[in-house]
């Protein structure tokens, strides 16, 4: 009978995606780590006009796709943190790209408070940069937690 290190080994060669090794996440750490994101990116709304213009532009958007990439490794916690990114990111786009869409019971949805901060209103280039650095700066903070933790 194979040991259990021959069979980790046997299962590292396997997997195409060693650049991104399976990540132990602890659930509690991402709900916190998500709760200080939603408290920053409403900070960045409410305190605006004391804050640089560039944060306040881009704040909420980065913030709005690290708590994407956050939730994502929280309902998926087995999942790779390539993974993780590359969903986080088609969804952060999926919802950029829907906001070309005007049909009366999304606007009715964009017209509440919540739905206004997860839908958004419209489309902008710019939030898909956002979005790119927000979902980067998860994977990178996990990555580097990560490999921290092991060593």
């Amino acid at each position: 009978m194979p040991s259990a290190t021959a069979a980790s080994a046997a299962s590292e060669r396997r997997r195409p995606d060693k650049l991104t090794p399976r990540v132990k996440r602890n659930r509690l750490l991402y709900l916190l780590a998500g709760a200080v994101g939603i408290a920053l990116g409403l900070a960045s709304r409410r305190y605006a006009p004391a804050l640089p213009h560039w944060l306040v532009l881009y704040a909420g958007d980065t913030l709005w796709a690290l708590l994407v990439y956050l939730g994502c490794g929280w309902l998926f916690p087995r999942w790779t943190a390539g993974k993780v990114f590359c969903s986080a990111l088609l969804f952060c786009f999926a919802i950029e790209v829907c906001q070309f869409c005007h049909p009366p019971w999304l606007a009715a949805l964009r017209d509440r408070r919540i739905g206004g901060l997860i839908l958004g209103y419209g489309f902008l280039w710019s939030d898909l940069f956002c979005y790119t650095a927000g979902v980067t700066l998860g994977w990178l903070a996990e990555t580097f937690v990560s490999k921290s933790s092991h060593k």
